[in-house]
């Protein structure tokens, strides 16, 4: 299985509806791509200090690396990303992307 976590950095005039709304348009691509299983999204909650601004962010879980190339290239996720980047302090300067092998 592959964890593919996003940490973001919105702008600050980014509403909490927006940041919702972005959330559904990515958890909509479930519907649309197989190997998508769940995915999870909300605030930082860690008491550490060291977030450096990425505040906000999701995970995903995918089946296999096959299912996770195919939600990079899917078209609604270019459209999902393009919203979402938008939101971005500094574009896609406003985000870290990992994916792991758990």
């Amino acid at each position: 299985m592959i964890r593919h976590i996003v940490l973001l950095r919105f702008r600050s005039e980014v509403s909490d509806a927006e940041k919702s709304a972005i959330h559904a348009d990515l958890l909509a691509l479930r519907d649309l791509i197989p190997g998508m299983l769940t995915m999870s999204y909300g605030p930082n909650v860690s008491p550490e200090g060291l977030h450096r601004g990425f505040i906000d962010g999701f995970t995903i879980d995918f089946v296999d690396e096959a299912a996770r190339d195919a939600y990079l290239v899917h078209p609604a996720h270019k459209s999902a990303g393009a919203r979402l980047v938008a939101a971005l302090e500094g574009g896609r300067d406003g985000l870290v992307v990992v994916d792991l092998v758990v």
